[in-house]
């Protein structure tokens, strides 16, 4: 059965000479191609893009090959490509036939009576990235070294 990788291109970075056109494999599919798009829908329908910070509008289209996604923010549009590609090789994956150490049975509890089971975690398709450091933390101390000096007029 073929592997797919659920890919995404989108612009990172800010301003307008470090922001850089990237790509990034979110998952991946064993299955048919159509089940492999399948998934990607759900994950285009989903995504939460780098860019804009304030998402006003969102548009999502089919293409030949996957789905555009268009999202209009307070000044710009901007978008995001998904696709899926064929995985033929890995240089990561364990070798065929290698043999995998056995993984221990997990033991089984029971639930306590009268105990609700607990919530499942909330989960986000994508980690949050860090943005560039803010403009007023430029390495100046918060306190100058010359407040409080007593040799100082």
């Amino acid at each position: 059965m073929p592997r797919w990788g659920l890919v995404v291109e989108e612009n990172r970075g800010y301003g307008r000479h470090s922001r850089t056109w990237s790509v990034e494999v979110v998952g991946q599919v064993e299955g048919t191609r159509e089940e492999a798009l399948a998934a990607l829908r759900l994950r285009a329908e989903r995504f939460e893009p780098f860019h804009p910070a304030e998402p006003r509008r969102r548009e999502l289209y089919r293409e030949a090959d996957g789905f555009l996604l268009v999202v209009h923010g307070l000044r710009q549009p901007f978008h995001c490509r998904f696709s899926v590609a064929e995985q033929l090789y890995d240089s990561a994956a364990p070798e065929p036939g290698a043999r995998q150490p056995d993984a221990p049975a997990p033991a089984r509890e029971e639930p306590a009576p009268n105990v609700p089971a607990p919530l499942p975690p909330k989960t986000r398709l994508r980690r949050a990235r860090p943005g560039p450091p803010p403009d007023w933390d430029a390495q100046v101390p918060e306190v100058p070294s010359w407040l409080g000096r007593d040799d100082l007029p």
